[in-house]
């Protein structure tokens, strides 16, 4: 998670909203990605999309069944699916989203009986430092 908390706060001195995310395969960290929608004018250049996108390339394989994916943030429902249709085997992420999550919040997408594929679901691991960067993020945008 630390990994991920560092590129979190990267993205929000580019001004972008914190939230970061890593990849762990067999063990490994292999791929490290930051929310960038807004430098990449790219909608789908959330944390988990980069990552998970970076990482199948440098296997060569779209599935990643046995990966470890860390994350800041709750997925949204975009990232979720992104989440089930790698394969990803567990999925560990800090803060929780109410407005936004997708996971345990809004649609549950894993709870559907339509999901293909659900990983495990480990939440609030480093949830302190990546809310307080959240918070501070939109409490800056707002003041």
């Amino acid at each position: 998670m630390r990994r991920a908390l560092d590129a979190a706060a990267e993205a929000a001195s580019a001004g972008e909203v914190p939230v970061g995310a890593a990849l762990v395969w067999q063990g490994e960290v292999i791929a490290v990605a930051a929310n960038a929608p807004r430098a990449l004018c790219d909608p789908t250049a959330h944390a988990e999309i980069r990552v998970i996108r970076a990482a199948a390339a440098l296997l060569g394989r779209e599935r990643l069944e046995t990966a470890d994916l860390w994350v800041t943030l709750e997925p949204c429902a975009m990232c979720a699916g992104a989440i089930a249709h790698a394969r990803i085997a567990r999925l560990y992420y800090a803060a929780g989203d109410p407005k936004g999550g997708a996971v345990e919040h809004g649609p549950c997408l894993y709870a559907q009986a339509t999901m293909h594929h659900r990983p495990e679901v480990y939440a609030g691991i480093g949830e302190a430092e990546a809310a307080d960067l959240l918070r501070d993020f939109f409490r800056a945008r707002r003041g």
